[in-house]
């Protein structure tokens, strides 16, 4: 089966302001090098499609999702739970971009792509329950996986992580829940300041949280080494049913916002180790959504990386 990608011109109508790193361009330059490439003909286009209240209702209180509405409709052009830049179309398109999600796993686990890719903006993995921050809205990756549950019967998911930035929000959702083991690779210390090597779990979901802090200047002997040594060990241990991965290419050297050095070939090696836990688990069942990047050529390049590694 072949890769599916989300994509739509949507996601650039979340405006942030000159000179936010979170812009529009973003998407456009994932799209153009996929196309450059001669990636985007052999995909297999997924439509987005917004998130209903009752889906996003799975992870957000209605107190959050009046919260979002109302600042928004009140033409601020920043979130008043954190600093996330909004604008009159943000509420929708955040919609739009957990939706993007939704679909990518409702494809996945009905077998119509053997895996997917989703180009969404505004970015989710910062975004707790009650709270937007760090460039989010709603919390894209927790919803995917809540969804998977709820709808497809998926009893366990794993959500791996390698953006330079912890997710903090994926983390909140889940730190009580056995149902789902959470990875992550990120630089510290930097924003949002999360994501200690003690940070495990909490109840239930003790043990289910596994978070692998590292210094400015980490790479591939850091990162993909704990992906292999760390990761894929729980992961066999706990026998995921679906593989949800936080695609940040933040951590890309040369990133604005981060000082990670991955490079393109580990990207793709990162991509190959999470497929390898996917095909020995769930028959290959695994849905990647965007997170950070913020140079352009950087961001693309990874991008692509990463999806010629899905698609192989």
């Amino acid at each position: 089966m072949a890769t599916g990608i989300v994509l739509s011109p949507r996601y650039r109508e979340h405006l942030t302001g000159a000179g936010h790193p979170e812009r529009p361009e973003r998407v456009a330059a994932i799209e153009e090098r996929l196309r450059d490439d001669g990636l985007l003909d052999r995909l297999v286009r997924i439509e987005p499609r917004g998130a209903g209240d009752a889906e996003l209702l799975r992870v957000h209180p209605a107190e959050y999702l009046a919260t979002v509405r109302r600042d928004v409709a009140g033409g601020g052009d920043t979130l008043s739970t954190g600093d996330t830049a909004i604008c009159p179309a943000s509420a929708d398109v955040a919609a739009l971009a957990a939706g993007g999600l939704l679909a990518a796993v409702d494809a996945v686990c009905t077998g119509r792509v053997a895996n997917a890719f989703a180009v969404v903006r505004p970015p989710g993995h910062h975004a707790t329950p009650a709270r937007g921050m760090g460039f989010c809205l709603y919390s894209n990756v927790a919803l995917a996986a809540r969804h998977a549950q709820a709808v497809h019967g998926v009893a366990r998911v794993l959500v791996a992580d390698w953006d330079v930035h912890h997710g903090n929000g994926t983390q909140d959702v889940f730190y009580e829940d056995p149902s789902v083991l959470f990875f992550d690779t990120h630089q510290h210390p930097l924003y949002p300041g999360t994501g200690l090597a003690h940070e495990t779990g909490r109840g239930a979901g003790e043990g289910f949280t596994i978070n692998r802090p590292f210094a400015a200047g980490a790479g591939r002997d850091e990162i993909v080494t704990a992906f292999r040594d760390a990761l894929v060990p729980a992961a066999d241990a706990f026998r995921p049913d679906l593989v949800i991965v936080s695609a940040g290419f933040d951590s890309r050297i040369g990133d604005p916002l981060g000082g990670f050095r991955l490079t393109d070939d580990d990207f793709a090696e990162l991509t190959a180790i999470v497929r390898g836990i996917a095909a020995r688990h769930c028959g290959g069942r695994l849905v990647s959504s965007l997170e950070g990047g913020y140079a352009l050529a950087g961001l693309a390049s990874a991008a692509a990386a990463h999806v010629g590694a899905l698609a192989e």
